[in-house]
């Protein structure tokens, strides 16, 4: 505990001389050095056989063993932090981060299509937004920019061609490298990494810091004073999804009011307004939401970076062992997922010759109303420009099963269904796509089988703008008669 003291970790927010990073670079060796000891006391307690030991003596060493892998956690996190976050925070030199404000309006896999673009500079701590523009001003990358080709097969070579479309895979570090280098083609700038957030993320930061005065005059005209003047946390997303499409027509320019939007509370942000544990708080829930995510370009950082989840990645240590995915794409070509209500749960089937059996039910709802053709603007419903029908619903669903398993079947409203099938990083990916008209439901069932992992399922998503507990059911167990 005296280690963990060493450091003021609510003296890390942002202030408006930025960060005081000088504590964390004098406590990392620290750090470092508990951290490593703590796990291998884990690991030898882990290695003895409870079985072979009297309850007297077994309960207390499980007991222990809980509390020290708790510990050996929360160390080993601090040593990260402490390794990485000065050199990330522009302690030894500037950094620059390309930032991307995903809007959950038009869905990607990690969350939303990048519309608005910024770069974020940190010097010794202290955060400033500079540049910002949009993924629709920045133009297609010419040449397309090389990607995984087994990622291509599965989401087209749009991914290395359009910003746009650089996050249609669920795989943060594969997008922020593509986005990366389709920034640096086009504009000669190189960045230290990428940053990605949204609006529902932004509003969490409003809950930390408090509301935002919309004060640039430029935001202002831009919406002709018809947006609010002061953003909360409660009408952020509402605003910057919703109703910037019916004041501000122009689709370039609403990707302007997004990262203006974003300027604003990033300076709110490094002001150091609000109260620190909150903000800590709010951040670690947007990361685990995967509504925060972070790539490095320094290869040292990434390798800490990607243990966790604010890495976006589906394969490497920060996946669990069990995991699936249901990741979702827009193919209406417009911003109607502000009105998809969707649900995801894993049921756990009966066992068949010994494997585990798994279904990945999806069940999406179109709430918009029934005149959404004509109520709503050809930007938000399409203009059925793609070939959908406005008002209607495009979605391009992907789910992925742990590595080894299979996926066997798909059922599409209770009648099977041909789909196609991929494998990412050894893992099954089924796709599918669905189309649902205002009012519509739909139900996808995902079979997975020959599942090895014992462990219990658990289930990552795409970020939207419903809370992740809305959209990620628990998980359920189908009743098994066992043979007689």
């Amino acid at each position: 505990m005296s280690i963990l003291q060493v450091v003021d970790w609510k003296s890390l927010k942002p202030n408006g001389n930025g960060m005081q990073l000088e504590p964390l670079l004098a406590a990392q060796p620290k750090l470092a050095s508990a951290a490593h000891a703590v796990r291998q006391s884990s690991n030898r307690l882990n290695a003895i056989n409870v079985d072979e030991l009297m309850p007297q003596i077994s309960s207390p060493l499980i007991q222990a063993r809980s509390e020290l892998s708790s510990l050996r956690d929360g160390l080993d996190s601090a040593a990260d932090v402490a390794q990485i976050l000065p050199s990330m925070m522009g302690q030894g030199a500037p950094r620059s981060y390309l930032l991307l404000v995903q809007n959950n309006a038009e869905l990607r896999a990690t969350g939303g299509i990048p519309g608005a673009l910024a770069i974020v500079t940190v010097n010794k701590g202290k955060l400033s937004i500079g540049g910002q523009t949009s993924a629709t001003a920045l133009g297609p990358a010419d040449p397309r920019v090389e990607v995984d080709p087994e990622q291509q097969q599965i989401y087209t070579t749009r991914m290395g061609k359009f910003m746009q479309d650089v996050n249609l895979t669920p795989d943060f570090p594969t997008a922020a490298l593509t986005a990366k280098s389709m920034w640096q083609q086009k504009t000669g700038q190189k960045v230290d990494g990428v940053l990605a957030i949204d609006p529902v993320a932004l509003g969490y930061v409003l809950e930390a810091t408090g509301p935002v005065q919309v004060s640039d005059p430029a935001l202002k005209e831009l919406s002709h004073g018809t947006l609010p003047e002061e953003l909360t946390a409660k009408n952020i997303v509402t605003t910057l999804l919703s109703d910037v499409y019916t004041k501000i027509p122009e689709p370039e320019l609403q990707d302007l009011y997004f990262a203006g939007v974003a300027r604003e509370v990033f300076a709110k942000l490094s002001s150091g307004s609000g109260d620190a544990q909150r903000l800590i708080d709010v951040l670690s829930r947007g990361a685990s939401e995967r509504r925060v995510q972070l790539w490095s370009a320094h290869t040292s950082e990434q390798a800490v970076v990607s243990k966790y989840p604010i890495s976006g990645s589906i394969t490497g240590d920060n996946v669990y062992p069990s995991q699936f995915g249901v990741y979702f794409n827009d193919g209406t070509g417009a911003k109607m997922d502000f009105y998809i209500k969707r649900t995801v749960q894993l049921i756990e089937e009966c066992p068949v010759n010994g494997y585990a059996e798994v279904k990945a039910r999806v069940t999406s709802t179109n709430t918009a109303p029934k005149d959404a053709a004509t109520s709503l603007p050809d930007y938000v419903t399409g203009g059925g420009i793609f070939g959908v029908p406005p008002g209607s619903v495009q979605t391009n669903v992907t789910a992925y099963g742990p590595v080894q398993s299979h996926i066997e079947t798909v059922f599409v409203a209770g009648k099977k269904t041909g789909f196609a099938s991929y494998r990412h990083s050894g893992r099954p990916v089924g796709a599918i796509t669905v189309r649902l008209a205002p009012g519509e439901s739909s139900t996808i069932d995902f079979n997975f089988g020959k599942i090895v992992q014992h462990a219990v399922p658990q289930v990552s998503v795409t970020p939207t703008l419903q809370s992740q507990k809305e959209v990620a059911l628990p998980p359920r167990t189908a009743e098994c008669i066992p043979p007689a």
